[in-house]
C-alpha cells in the first residue's frame, strides 16, 4: 500500500510539490515531531521550548511559541486532521532568517513491541539537537534491520552506550530505572517520564547489560520494551511496563489554541 503524502506547509502556506519537498528536509536545521490527538499535543511546552532552544543556538534568535502553535493549527487544518504525526522544521532562509516547514501526515497507532537492538559504533554530532540530516542514524538504523534487528542503539568505541538511532533508552536493574549519561538527544517522551517516575542517569557500557533485568526504548511514537541487546536476552517486565505506560498516560494534552 503506497503510504500517503504528508500535508506540508512552509510559514503558513501550502507547498505545491509536497513529494519534492519531503525528499529536500535535509540538511542544516532542526525540528520537533509529536503526536497530535483532537488537537491536542503532550507536553506541548516542551516541544516548543525545544525548538526555542535549537534555533538560538542555530540561529542566534528565539523560535516563537504562539506562531509554531498558530502554524500547526493552519496545517492541521488545512489538511482536515485534529489527529495526526506533525512534524515542525526549521530551516535558514537563503534571504536571511530562517523558514519553518510544518509537515502533517496520518497518526501514527503505537504498539508496544519488543525491540531488538544491536549496537554500533556512532554518536550523533550535536546531540543534544534533534537535527535534521541525520545520515548516520538512517545508515545504522538501516542496516541493522537488514539483519533482523529493529534498532541500532548508539555506543562509543569503548561500549559507552548514549542511545538508539531514533530513540532514548532506559534501564532497570530491578531498583532503579536508569538512563545512560553519555550526551544524547534529551526526547521529550523521555523528559516527561523522569518528571514522573524516579530515576538516575549515569555511564552505562555493553559491558553493564548482565546488570539489568529490563530496558525499554522511547521517542514521540510511543515507549517498547527491549526483548534483546546484542548478545543478551532481557524479559519483558511487565510490571515495569505498566507503571511506565502509567505514568506517561498522566501526561496531560495540551491544547494547541483557537
Amino acid at each position: 500500500m503506497t503510504t500517503p503524502l504528508p500535508h506540508i506547509e512552509i510559514d503558513g502556506s501550502p507547498a505545491t510539490d509536497p513529494a519534492l519537498l519531503a525528499s529536500l528536509l535535509t540538511g542544516y536545521g532542526h525540528f520537533t515531531a509529536a503526536q497530535v490527538r483532537d488537537g491536542r499535543v503532550q507536553g506541548l511546552d516542551r516541544h516548543l521550548a525545544r525548538l526555542d532552544r535549537a534555533n538560538r543556538e542555530l540561529f542566534g534568535e528565539g523560535a516563537d511559541g504562539d506562531r509554531v502553535r498558530a502554524l500547526l493549527r493552519s496545517a492541521l487544518e488545512s489538511a482536515g486532521r485534529r489527529d495526526a504525526a506533525a512534524r515542525v522544521y526549521v530551516h535558514p532562509d537563503l534571504a536571511g532568517g530562517t523558514r519553518t516547514v510544518v509537515t502533517v501526515r496520518e497518526p501514527y497507532t503505537h504498539i508496544p513491541t519488543p525491540q531488538r537492538l544491536k549496537s554500533v559504533v556512532y554518536g550523533r554530532p550535536a546531540a543534544h539537537i534533534k537535527h535534521v540530516g541525520g545520515f548516520g542514524q538512517t545508515y545504522y538504523g538501516e542496516a541493522v534491520r537488514r539483519e533482523g534487528f529493529d534498532e541500532a542503539l548508539l555506543t562509543s568505541p569503548d561500549g559507552e552506550i548514549s542511545e538508539g538511532a531514533v530513540t532514548n533508552i532506559a534501564f532497570w536493574d530491578g531498583t532503579s530505572l536508569v538512563w545512560p549519561s553519555a550526551p544524547c538527544l534529551h526526547g521529550v517522551t523521555m523528559a516527561l517520564l523522569e518528571d514522573r517516575l524516579e530515576s538516575v542517569r549515569r555511564r552505562v557500557t555493553l559491558d553493564d547489560l548482565g546488570d539489568f533485568r529490563a530496558a525499554f526504548v522511547t521517542n514521540s511514537r510511543g515507549i517498547s520494551p527491549v526483548s534483546h541487546i546484542d548478545g543478551w536476552d532481557f524479559e519483558v517486565d511487565e510490571k515495569l511496563m505498566d507503571r511506565v505506560h502509567t505514568a506517561y498516560a498522566s501526561v496531560p494534552w495540551d491544547a494547541l489554541g483557537d
